[in-house]
């Protein structure tokens, strides 16, 4: 009766792991490949076009997978599927308040531009709570604050 117990509980303790475990792991940042990517209320290109994006580098949260699908949500709480095709590595991230781009990663520095809530903005790298960006016809550095699209 005691092994037959702790076999339930080692399968119980087991499947707990593999639930928690998994559903942070498909939780990732993922931006667009192209300007024009229909989004599918299933994972199959059977499924109806919910909505089409069309801003390139958009990023997104991958929320679940299945197969070759991505189920992704967005800054503004739409959600759908993507094929893996459409997706590429996260390189952007979204303002989700108005900030200061500065010259370098330091809050003492030069400030270049005005980065108002809502714009799209490239990253090229970031280092400790800095990113180095570009938008548009500006480059330089935020503060990763107030963002939405970092892993």
């Amino acid at each position: 009766m005691k092994i037959k117990n702790l076999i339930n509980n080692i399968v119980i303790f087991s499947l707990l792991i593999f639930f928690i475990t998994s559903s942070n792991a498909g939780e990732t940042f993922v931006s667009l490949k192209k300007n024009k990517v229909n989004v599918r209320y299933g994972p199959s290109f059977e499924s109806d076009i919910k909505y089409v994006y069309k801003k390139i580098n958009l990023p997104l949260k991958q929320i679940d997978k299945k197969e070759n699908f991505r189920r992704i949500i967005d800054f503004k709480n739409n959600s759908g599927w993507i094929h893996i095709s459409q997706l590429k590595k996260n390189n952007s991230v979204i303002a989700t308040k108005d900030k200061i781009l500065f010259k370098k990663p330091t809050s003492f520095a030069k400030p270049v531009a005005q980065i108002n809530e809502g714009r799209l903005l490239i990253i090229e790298r970031c280092e400790s709570n800095w990113c180095k960006i570009t938008s548009d016809e500006f480059e330089g550095w935020i503060k990763t604050d107030n963002i939405w699209g970092l892993n």
